[in-house]
């Protein structure tokens, strides 16, 4: 019998871990919307090549975090009042059908998880930054569970592009609590198992925070 050798698992790619590196960069503001990127000062700051670096500004590209300019290199993508309309439209087609689907399908176990996620985002409501990842957390579980990976495909790169705008969503006064709020009206019908009223609620969570980005 024939002995199968395996082929040794490469290391992540270079240009994937720099582009994870851009990514938060740009996400917490160091690289502003709008700002043109040096290409040749990161490459220095990181110590690698331009070649991997030029890859992983192509993945923010597909991801819309990043916007290519012919004879002028890259740059941090702006959002336009357009832009965050269509983003967030398609946001609330697609997240309330996924929570319909986990109001009438989650288990017991998979609602507690939520519930559990929903008591985390009650205690950080005086801590913005804590508010907002475990709201992320919270929206990315409930897409776990209604378990559609071309959804979540799609949602990925989509809420990549409306971080881009979150601070101004966040800052708006009293917007903490009113999401606040939205989350409870919706954490109870998903523990009321109402699928109609999940999707309701997640539709119109997502409605309030586009007037708020806006």
């Amino acid at each position: 019998m024939a002995v199968t050798t395996l082929t040794p698992l490469t290391p992540r790619a270079l240009y994937e871990e720099v582009a994870e590196l851009l990514r938060q960069r740009i996400f917490a503001r160091t690289l502003e919307p709008g700002s043109w990127i040096d290409e040749l000062k990161l490459a220095e700051e990181y110590g690698i090549s331009r070649t991997p670096l030029r890859e992983a500004l192509k993945v923010l590209a597909t991801e819309g975090l990043v916007t290519m300019k012919v004879r002028r290199g890259a740059y941090v993508t702006e959002v336009s009042d357009a832009d965050l309309t269509d983003v967030y439209h398609l946001l609330a087609l697609l997240e309330s059908d996924a929570a319909g689907v986990v109001a009438a399908r989650a288990t017991p176990a998979q609602r507690a998880e939520l519930q559990a996620l929903h008591a985390e985002l009650e205690a950080a409501v005086d801590d913005r930054e804590q508010f907002f990842a475990i709201n992320e957390q919270f929206h990315m579980r409930l897409l776990a569970i209604a378990n559609n990976r071309w959804r979540d495909q799609i949602v990925a790169d989509l809420r990549k592009v409306m971080k881009l705008n979150r601070h101004n969503s966040l800052l708006k006064s009293g917007r903490i609590q009113e999401s606040l709020l939205e989350h409870r009206a919706l954490m109870d019908a998903l523990l009321a198992q109402d699928a109609a009223r999940a999707s309701q609620c997640m539709h119109q969570h997502f409605h309030n925070g586009l007037e708020a980005a806006s």
